[in-house]
């Protein structure tokens, strides 16, 4: 090992453990002891103090013993007399950098200091109701990202654990040229990784490169800018912390564990762009005790044996020699270097279309002053229809556009659309055409510059100015799904065609067409009962993630991440045989209430490694079912209530259960089995079988309002079984009461059916 390398991380790591201590003082001499510290929306307290340490930092005074053991980490500058070629006083000091780094970053928030603004930022987080959202004061600077809430990284889960999202890379620093930096990011971002920005070289940040090239930044595109200065690149590490501790049901203080469950299961590693300093050095070698390597694109020392990370710990590749006819090539070769020295698997899927592809574009929004065309929305009608027909009829790779094109349409101009996909194969069944229709919207939405919304005939989907310069058109969207189709369901498709009407009158014809099909499959998937079946199905998606979390999917429950119904899994399973979705006999019913089944217990008690003997279908309070942490809702008993309330990942308010979504999940996540808390899929809550052992609909007492506004029709169908048609007023929310004093109060005053049902406990 360099001795310049422990050298500089030694050092790094006494001068910012001072460096806090000082701002630790300041702060208890100025806001006390009992100041309140904190992440925003984040469950985990101060995650990597919490991790490493089992520490929960609440005040500034809960800051002073994490200090002390800071300093108890830290070691001399090793004299070259005294000097050995190993890593442990190195890796002391990159911890100690770590929790110190975290502590004073706390700080910061404490006096306003952080999130970081930054003149004419602009910091794109999409949502459905509201696309053209950016984060922005007023004042001409807009506000980085901080650190990731809970509730983006549970709504990322289901792409961590499935491969989509393969690892996350943290850019320190500041690339040769803006068009270097922006090159190493749609490099990255092609290869679907997750990206984090920090840290800058004399204070020039790839920050405000990007900035400078218009590339948008925020959740929606898998770029996350935590802050300019390298302090910020905390927020990553604890991002990791979080996903053992969230996905890995990991509890504080496991520091061992953590950092294992890091090395083989979250793949990321830091690409070092420009020079590195000290403090870079000492946070570089925390990375490492995370099995995270570094890699610079300057001329550092090395450190090429492995055994704390998977491969070399250390790499130098200084730009300018690397082998390449131009910055550009040198680039995207820096970038296929990191991704072998982590081991980082990709899935990456060839599409013929003129604009870069990716699952990192998914959350892409386009926004009105870059608008180049849109259908769907309030303007105009969009709908997409996949079918199955005949090998014979269909001639595989054809995309046809009857009517008008987009070119016909002015900037910011809109028209009438409708997709229609025709499938066929071998092994192609009936129920499997909703399943692949509803792919219609992942599949799209990969386009960069491309937005869809929506699905059936509430589709909604933008292109950018900036796709449409770059030659994209409507029969791109075809061949978008040739592609992916082929790729992701070839077991099953073995042909498909595309067709695009934009003409008036042909989308009017097929959009009748179109709706008959949706209400003929309502129809089947509503009849379908978990008493018809012999079968339920299993998924284990998440263990890569929660190793002893198990889903048992029924007809009349579906996946907690509300992704997975029966029909998916059953398609799954007839397109990879020895996947995550797995049938499971139902075997002897051993409770028609609770939905005890021999089958499925059997089957629980060996896929989750024997930490579950039994499960429940169908009751919250008697052995419920387990969750990762890529649940819609969290299901939790009020007792004082007698009912339950339903918690949306997308409502960050208070719940009466005197806590956020964010720090509820880390009781119901992690493949832990408790009962009165549950994590569910939203479409659960309009089964005939939600919580049916335990009174049904009618003992949800409070809901997040976003449920109420979004699935209105569905909950009113849910509550006209439940035998009570205006339970939804007399069910309350957050705009209603957050606390449980108040709740009760107003279930009285709604006569809530609640109040006089057996009790819950």
């Amino acid at each position: 090992m360099s001795r310049y390398i422990a050298t500089s991380a030694i050092r790094g790591a006494n001068h910012i453990v001072r460096e806090t201590e000082l701002y630790l003082q300041k702060a208890l001499k100025e806001k006390g002891a009992d100041a309140k510290v904190g992440f925003p929306n984040t469950a985990y307290f101060l995650p990597t103090i919490l991790g490493l340490t089992g520490r929960k930092c609440e005040t500034v005074g809960d800051l002073v013993p994490v200090l002390e053991q800071c300093k108890s980490l830290t070691h001399p500058v090793p004299a070259r007399s005294r000097w050995t070629p190993y890593l442990g006083e190195t890796l002391d000091s990159g911890i100690a950098t770590l929790l110190s780094v975290e502590a004073l970053e706390a700080l910061r928030y404490l006096y306003g200091e952080q999130p970081e603004r930054v003149p004419g930022f602009h910091l794109a987080q999409a949502s459905f109701t509201s696309p053209e959202f950016t984060k922005d004061d007023g004042d001409g600077a807009g506000q980085l990202n901080g650190p990731i809430d809970d509730i983006q990284l549970r709504s990322w889960g289901i792409q961590l654990v499935d491969g989509r999202m393969p690892g996350f890379a943290a850019l320190v620093g500041c690339a040769k040229s803006n068009e270097v930096a922006v090159k190493i990011v749609r490099e990255l971002q092609r290869r679907n990784i997750l990206i984090f920005l920090a840290g800058n070289v004399n204070g020039r940040s790839i920050i405000h490169q990007l900035q400078e090239e218009g590339v948008e930044m925020g959740y929606d595109t898998y770029i996350v800018p935590f802050g300019t200065d390298t302090l910020s690149a905390i927020y990553a590490i604890g991002f990791a912390t979080r996903s053992a501790l969230t996905f890995g049901g990991m509890k504080g203080g496991q520091s061992r564990e953590i950092l294992l469950y890091n090395k083989a299961r979250v793949f990321a590693f830091v690409l070092a762009l420009g020079e590195v300093d000290d403090l870079k050095y000492a946070a570089a070698a925390g990375a490492i005790s995370y099995g995270f390597p570094a890699i610079a694109d300057t001329v550092i020392p090395e450190i090429r044996p492995t055994g704390v990370t998977s491969y070399e710990h250390v790499i130098s590749m200084p730009f300018d020699e690397i082998e390449g006819k131009d910055d550009l090539e040198r680039a995207e070769k820096l970038v296929q270097k990191c991704i072998e020295i982590r081991g980082v698997k990709i899935k990456m899927t060839e599409v013929p279309i003129p604009v870069p592809y990716g699952s990192a574009f998914e959350g892409e929004v386009v926004r009105k002053a870059d608008l180049r065309f849109e259908s769907g929305g309030k303007k105009s009608r969009a709908f997409e229809y996949l079918y199955s027909a005949p090998m014979d009829k269909i001639e595989d790779g054809k995309v046809q556009v009857y009517g008008p094109d987009m070119d016909s349409v002015p900037d910011g101009g809109y028209m009438d659309i409708g997709i229609v996909a025709e499938v066929a194969g071998r092994k192609m069944q009936e129920d499997f055409e909703p399943v692949l229709e509803r792919q219609i919207h992942h599949f799209i939405n990969g386009a960069s510059g491309i937005q869809h919304v929506g699905q059936r005939d509430i589709t909604w989907i933008r292109v950018s100015k900036a796709a449409f310069d770059k030659g994209f058109r409507l029969a791109d969207l075809g061949k978008i799904l040739h592609a992916r189709y082929h790729a992701d369901f070839g077991a099953i498709v073995d042909k498909i065609q595309v067709t695009i009407y934009t003409n008036p009158a042909d989308v009017n014809t097929m959009l009748q067409v179109a709706r008959d099909a949706y209400n003929k499959r309502n129809t089947r998937l509503g009849d379908m009962a978990d008493e018809s079946v012999e079968e339920f199905y299993s998924c284990t998606l998440c263990q890569s993630f929660a190793p002893n979390h198990v889903c048992v999917i029924s007809p009349e429950r579906v996946g907690l991440c509300g992704a997975y119904s029966w029909l998916d899994c059953k398609a799954s399973f007839q397109i990879n045989p020895t996947g995550p979705n797995q049938p499971i006999p139902k075997g002897s019913q051993l409770d028609a209430v609770k939905g005890y089944y021999t089958g499925a217990n059997d089957f629980v008690v060996q896929a989750s490694h024997q930490q579950v003997e039994t499960v429940s279908m169908y009751s919250i309070m008697e052995n419920p079912m387990t969750a990762c942490g890529c649940f819609e809702c969290i299901v939790m008993v009020v007792p004082e209530a007698n009912g339950v309330m339903v918690l949306s990942r997308e409502d960050t308010s208070m719940s009466p259960a005197g806590m956020t979504f964010s720090t509820l999940a880390g009781v119901a996540g992690g493949g832990l089995q408790t009962p009165g808390v549950m994590g569910v899929g939203k479409y659960y809550l309009t089964s005939k079988k939600f919580l049916s052992a335990d009174g049904g609909f009618k003992r949800v007492v409070w809901i997040s309002s976003v449920l109420k506004k979004t699935m209105a029709d569905e909950l009113k169908k849910a509550a006209d079984f439940a035998g009570d048609p205006d339970l939804l007023d007399k069910i309350a929310d957050e705009t209603i009461c957050t606390e449980v004093p108040d709740l009760v109060a107003y279930l009285e005053s709604t006569a809530h059916p609640a109040l006089t049902m057996d009790p819950m406990m």
